[in-house]
């Protein structure tokens, strides 16, 4: 399992280790490791890749000399442009300096940056200890570097992002477009969410040997199969529909019964053995393209006989927060999505019923909805959304999916997870309902709240990321061929761990 710490903690975890470890080893290892990764990045052409190292001031800086070195003499074309005054400089950093210094690498100035067509940048510029906007001459270096078409790999942390929230620093701020990162000590929950998943590309952890008990116990970590896999089980011949637990998807105003077809069907094909839609208003008879699903009332449907999935597509009238409020009172699992958590973000009544209920409670909020909910501007919670997620999830005492890039899920207790699977294809109408179907299918199939947010995160983006590979999307990619691939992936799944 991926724990992630936060950059404090990361530095707890790194003054630990050095107070025991020869001068400049985590240093050593880090350049080695980074050496290592771009060797497979540059496929070992030694003779006609030309590799740019950029060197910061600082101990990144250091950790880019080091590669420099590793790579200089390992028969590489390597030119450094380095920042680093020997004079000011960390010892390590002016360790790694003296030996690129020594190695055949080349020094040159910013001039040398657009004078050849790069086979790989390396980004030592300012790595995890930025704390103000990149901004003069290096903020139109990386404006130039961004405009490569080369590979890039940044270490320990794209410069100009905080690994810690996924945000750029500052409110106009740059940071370099790392095709991959290579990240030290351990992974950075701002790599998985928000603006990290651009900035990042793809995440390597490398721990640089450094002892377990140098670790703090994490309460972050990056959503993995592993992470819900116990309550993924194959299902006994000696079953019945009643077995895999029954979902109602209650929403459907006037002009929205789209959302909770589109919640129930994937609800059938994620596996809960039986599913009602029922509707506030407009009831069909049927759903003509999966007649299993069965269409009910609202007003004669007894909310107390299923796991609830209350909010696709319900309103805001009020009927609807009638409808909410007796679903609140159900000694059932209940799932909360959409315009169910607006009425909830706009009534104290419904909030304490939400907080004081027994059973587990799901809340699916994406920022604007989270905001709400916590009387904040969506630009709040998107500057840190793993803050703005632990605090839902313990004012509400509920799981939270704090939906978006790099989805965050926490529970009551702190304890918080990234997903990295999902991408832009699921910038799509009726996605969020999906999720919630799934979500709903879940618990009814008695998975633990936590297990089933994980899993339902998961298996919603890995399903957009499939399709996305099939070149279904992401442009133009909709909510209803996300149904099918979820289904195969909760049998692959199952197949595998159960």
């Amino acid at each position: 399992m991926t724990a992630l710490y936060t950059i404090a903690e990361t530095r707890a975890i790194e003054q630990s280790a050095m107070a025991v470890l020869p001068p400049h080893t985590l240093m050593e290892r880090a350049g080695r490791a980074a050496a290592q990764h771009a060797l497979e990045l540059l496929s070992g052409d030694k003779h006609s890749a030309s590799v740019l190292v950029l060197a910061g001031p600082g101990n990144n800086g250091g950790d880019a000399l080091e590669v420099a070195h590793h790579l200089a003499n390992a028969g590489f074309r390597v030119t450094i442009l380095s920042y680093a005054h020997a004079e000011k400089q960390p010892e390590d950093a002016k360790w790694a300096l003296m030996r690129a210094q020594r190695s055949p690498a080349l020094f040159r100035d910013a001039s040398v940056v657009n004078s050849t067509n790069w086979s790989l940048i390396i980004d030592g510029l300012f790595g995890i200890g930025l704390s103000k906007p990149i901004t003069g001459e290096f903020e139109t270096l990386v404006e130039t570097i961004n405009q490569m078409k080369c590979p890039i790999l940044a270490l320990d942390a794209p410069s100009g992002l905080n690994v810690d929230t996924g945000a750029l620093i500052g409110e106009a701020g740059v940071a370099i477009h790392a095709s991959h990162t290579i990240t030290f000590i351990a992974g950075k929950p701002g790599l998985f969410t928000r603006q990290g998943r651009d900035h990042a590309g793809e995440v390597t952890v490398a721990p640089l040997d450094i002892e377990s008990s140098h670790y703090p116990a994490p309460s972050c970590w990056l959503n993995e199969v592993s992470q819900f896999s116990r309550s993924l089980k194959q299902r006994p011949h000696d079953s019945h529909k009643g077995s895999y637990g029954i979902v109602a998807i209650v929403g459907g105003a006037h002009g929205m019964a789209g959302a909770v077809v589109l919640a129930g069907r994937v609800a059938l094909q994620s596996g809960a053995g039986r599913v009602y839609a029922v509707f506030l208003q407009d009831t069909p008879a049927y759903d003509g393209k999966q007649p299993e699903l069965m269409c009910r009332d609202a007003h004669d449907f007894d909310l107390n006989a299923a796991t609830l999935v209350v909010g696709p597509g319900i309103g805001q009238s009020r009927g609807a927060h009638d409808l909410l409020a007796q679903a609140l009172n159900v000694r059932h699992p209940i799932v909360l999505d959409a315009d169910a958590l607006n009425l909830i973000a706009a009534e104290p009544g419904l909030q304490h019923r939400v907080k004081h209920r027994r059973e587990p409670t799901l809340m699916t909020p994406h920022p604007l909805e989270a905001a709400r909910l916590l009387g904040i501007s969506s630009q709040q919670v998107q500057a840190d959304r793993l803050a703005t997620a632990r605090r839902l999830a313990h004012e509400f005492n509920a799981t939270v999916i704090l939906k978006g890039s790099g989805s965050v899920i926490t529970e009551p207790d702190g304890n918080a997870y990234i997903n990295p699977t999902g991408n832009p294809a699921l910038s799509t109408a009726g996605s969020g309902d999906v999720l919630a179907g799934i979500c709903g299918a879940l618990l009814a199939q008695r998975w633990p709240v936590r297990d089933a947010a994980l899993g339902a995160c998961w298996v919603h983006g890995k399903a957009a990321d499939v399709l996305v590979s099939q070149g279904i999307g992401p442009v133009g990619l909709t909510a209803s061929e996300l149904m099918p691939v979820v289904r195969t992936l909760l049998n692959q799944l199952t197949a595998e761990f159960g």
